[in-house]
């Protein structure tokens, strides 16, 4: 990459609050944002391991990191269960309080959203808003009629579930609908609630994030939710990333787990990656 400086030994891991010890490695510079170096091309002749993915022109590519809008309804009913617009979700009822809306980071082939989602996104235009069907099967999948089933009424009761028609309950850590009550037995369908129907996604590419800094702060905001992302400082060497912490996120709740999660996201997207490293300071007031 452009943006690379010279390269320490490799040490695959996390380091968390390191203090700074002095190294013969070059000093580490702030990341900027750039074009990423092209792989090298298999020479003339070279047999490829694997049959090579398409490559769309000015269109959504397998591993693209894309800030996209998206609206899901039911194709049978018109119900919308899903969407990153907070105008559709109030009007379509399922406005949540509390909850971020906007666009949404998607990492193409990743299972960022759902899979037969994930599967049409490339060679959608990046200029288009586009709609998606999903067949059952590659949505919540096809109803499985073994999974309905007759519980008696008073161990729902014992176990502290008070179920009416149509009630989304949980019952020994798995999720169900109540769909019918009567002679002291209730109907539970652990099928997935919207099972056997056909999916719709309404799809716009709002942004294609292209240089690592990019990408890198759009997994931060993934992670820390509710802080801005431009509040972490960035500083790279060939296989070392060092992400400055800042003071908004100290005391926020799951920071080591937001931490871990978003090094396992640079390692896994970025292999000349090595090693993650965060830091923390307490500047005097």
């Amino acid at each position: 990459m452009t943006d690379m400086f010279d390269e320490e030994s490799p040490s695959n891991g996390v380091k968390e609050e390191a203090p700074e010890e002095e190294s013969e490695e070059e000093p580490s510079e702030p990341l900027e944002g750039g074009e990423e170096v092209e792989a090298e091309a298999v020479e003339e002749g070279e047999a490829s391991p694997e049959a090579e993915e398409p490559r769309y022109e000015n269109a959504v590519n397998k591993g693209d990191f894309l800030k996209l809008d998206l609206t899901g309804w039911v194709v049978e009913t018109g119900e919308v269960f899903d969407t990153t617009v907070e105008e559709v979700a109030r009007e379509a009822g399922i406005w949540e309080e509390g909850r971020r809306y906007g666009p949404r980071l998607v990492v193409v082939g990743e299972g960022h959203v759902l899979r037969g989602l994930d599967a049409r996104l490339p060679g959608i235009p990046f200029d288009e808003e586009v709609e998606v069907e999903i067949p059952p099967e590659e949505a919540f999948g096809i109803r499985n009629p073994d999974l309905v089933q007759m519980v008696p009424f008073r161990i729902l009761r014992s176990k502290g579930v008070n179920p009416y028609v149509g009630a989304e309950v949980e019952v020994d850590g798995r999720r169900a609908v109540v769909r019918s009550i009567g002679a002291g037995r209730v109907q539970l369908d652990y099928n997935h609630p919207l099972a056997g129907r056909t999916i719709k996604y309404r799809v716009k590419v709002v942004e294609h994030l292209e240089s690592e800094r990019d990408k890198i702060k759009a997994l931060i905001e993934r992670r820390f939710l509710g802080v801005d992302p431009e509040e972490f400082t960035l500083r790279r060497t060939k296989s070392k990333l060092r992400i400055g912490i800042p003071d908004a996120v100290f005391f926020g709740e799951n920071v080591q787990l937001a931490k871990r999660g978003l090094a396992l996201d640079i390692l896994r997207y970025f292999p000349d990656v090595e090693e993650v490293e965060f830091t923390e300071s307490v500047k005097r007031v």
